[in-house]
């Protein structure tokens, strides 16, 4: 079969016109031939792609590509048969992915990267060649643009003590896009109003917003039902709730609650709380020393006492990500609710509540690229329905005499009184941009920005690193022979680099590993390896001044 480019554009044509495509598509060997002589007609020399191989060990250099100077060739006809019929970008999209210095492969995968690193859109591309699912790729992203996505965020051009903010401290709270805060701009200029029970424009406006907010928070975790969603001030509130709530409701004397070293103490002091004042028990699920849990003494923990679950999906100060699914599996077994905390793993990794199963899961949204002071709980609809609220006020009832109060379903009896409801949609707008971006796309990118970090600080001679579970993501906390946390964060600073040193609020699980505090740089889509670098020079030099004594 021998396409040329008005081959190429009568089919397109045929597409842009509504028609369908023909039966007799090319299948996956012809597709990835006709892609070569596709490159090979363009100017600048393009290679051939034979084979679009999986994976990598070395940077590719993807010539610049222009539509404009081959004449014959349709652009619009030529997009709307690759989006219509293959599911691949359009012309438009390689124009945008070509401007610029740097887009695309070569922007997040530096000569430096070792062996064994992937490139996910060649990937996707090689999963298109090999599938006859041709249209499940008319989802997939562009390939990280790392330097464009830093200009979304305005906060990265600040300077401190001289040097452009390096800001490695993401695990204690994310920076946030243009997007949001205009966001939350907009809300208070045209839209602020009290939510539910006026009948005027601005109420309905803001009431929109909200609920809409709601909306695509139930989307982004795969929840069932907007009605699942519960908006609170932050995880640290979700997981009260539910222990104020469903956990005075159903735990009583005797009954266990189980939990694991790696919590924050958000997960901990809940529920010993509720211990205190029920007579339950809790138990605790060890980790080895690469800051795992082990599972298989997680099932001896579980018993018919077992009420309930909770546990972190990632550790604040490890980065370990927890089998989730496992855990969350053996514990309905034995009968147990489950409650995660996602709120250092959604802005990491994909969370689907659906598959997952929890009972509950818990965010912040400060920790997503949104505002402080809000926050969200997932419950399950029956879990919900059979839990009491635990605050009282407006918004919550249906009616009230002085005789009884009957509640509103949920989500609103759990959310007496006025809400936080500009930051509720400065959650959404900063949702949408992650999802934008694409979870998988920001986890790829992360992971290895993760694994050159965790390189780069073994290197240096007295560095420890604490928690090196093969599982993990986003966080690369330390110890430096000879100096404290403190002196470290604050020569850091000096740099204008900015991780936090301390307990991070999870001291059961440092001192674990026989520690009071670490340095925790914390990894987000928007660092860089050249921030890496920053930090590793200034920790080297501290090292090369205490030898010098």
């Amino acid at each position: 079969m021998t396409t040329h480019n008005s081959d190429l554009s009568a089919l397109a044509q045929q597409a842009l016109n509504g028609n369908p495509a023909p039966s007799g598509l090319p299948d996956a060997a012809e597709l990835t031939r006709l892609a070569n002589q596709f490159f090979r007609q363009l100017p600048n020399g393009s290679d051939p792609i034979d084979g679009i191989p999986a994976t990598t060990s070395t940077p590719i250099n993807v010539a610049p590509l222009s539509f404009d100077s081959r004449p014959g060739i349709d652009d619009s006809a030529i997009s709307a048969l690759v989006q219509r019929s293959f599911g691949l970008p359009g012309a438009s999209d390689l124009h945008q992915l070509n401007s610029g210095p740097l887009t695309g492969l070569q922007a997040s995968t530096p000569d430096k990267l070792q062996s064994g690193s992937s490139f996910y859109f060649i990937n996707q591309v090689s999963a298109l060649a090999q599938s006859a699912q041709l249209p499940g790729l008319a989802s997939a992203h562009p390939p990280f643009d790392v330097k464009a996505v830093r200009r979304d965020f305005p906060i990265l051009q600040e300077r401190v003590n001289g040097h452009q903010l390096a800001w490695l401290d993401n695990a204690a709270t994310t920076q946030k896009p243009q997007v949001v805060i205009d966001r939350i701009s907009e809300f208070y200029q045209h839209e602020n109003s009290n939510i539910h029970r006026a009948a005027h424009e601005l109420a309905a406006r803001a009431t929109d917003a909200y609920e809409g907010a709601r909306d695509i928070v139930t989307r982004f975790i795969n929840a069932s039902s907007s009605s699942e969603v519960v908006f609170v001030r932050g995880s640290t509130e979700a997981i009260n709730l539910v222990a104020k709530s469903w956990g005075k409701q159903y735990i009583g004397e005797g009954d266990e609650i189980i939990v694991s070293w790696l919590e924050h103490h958000a997960n901990i002091v809940p529920w010993q709380q509720l211990c205190a004042e029920t007579g339950a028990v809790l138990r605790v699920i060890p980790v080895d020393d690469d800051g795992q849990v082990i599972l298989a003494e997680y099932q001896k923990l579980l018993n018919s006492r077992t009420k309930l679950v909770s546990f972190t999906q990632v550790s604040n100060a490890l980065g370990t990500i927890t089998p989730a699914q496992e855990i969350i599996e053996l514990a309905h077994r034995a009968g147990a609710k489950v409650l995660l905390d996602a709120a250092q793993s959604v802005s990491h990794i994909r969370v689907d509540v659906q598959s997952l199963d929890c009972d509950w899961l818990v965010f912040s949204g400060h920790k997503i690229f949104g505002p402080t002071g809000i926050g969200v709980l997932y419950g399950k609809a029956e879990v919900l329905e059979a839990t009491q609220p635990w605050q009282g006020g407006g918004n919550m009832i249906e009616d009230v005499t002085f005789e009884k109060t009957v509640y509103q379903p949920a989500p609103a009896k759990f959310e007496a009184g006025t809400g936080n409801i500009a930051d509720a949609v400065g959650l959404g707008t900063a949702l949408e941009y992650v999802s934008r971006l694409g979870i998988e796309n920001i986890a790829r990118y992360e992971h290895e920005l993760l694994v050159y970090g965790m390189h780069a600080l073994q290197s240096i001679p007295g560095l420890r690193l604490i928690g090196t579970s093969a599982d993990k993501t986003s966080v690369l906390s330390f110890v430096l022979a000879g100096y404290s946390t403190q002196d470290v964060g604050k020569s850091l600073n000096e740099a204008g680099i900015a991780v936090r040193s301390g307990h991070h609020c999870a001291q059961p699980i440092l001192r674990r590993f026989g520690l009071e505090a670490t340095v925790r740089p914390s990894l987000a889509f928007y660092n860089t390896y050249e921030e890496i670098d920053r930090m590793v020079a200034v920790l080297k030099r501290l090292q090369c001044a205490k030898r010098s004594f």
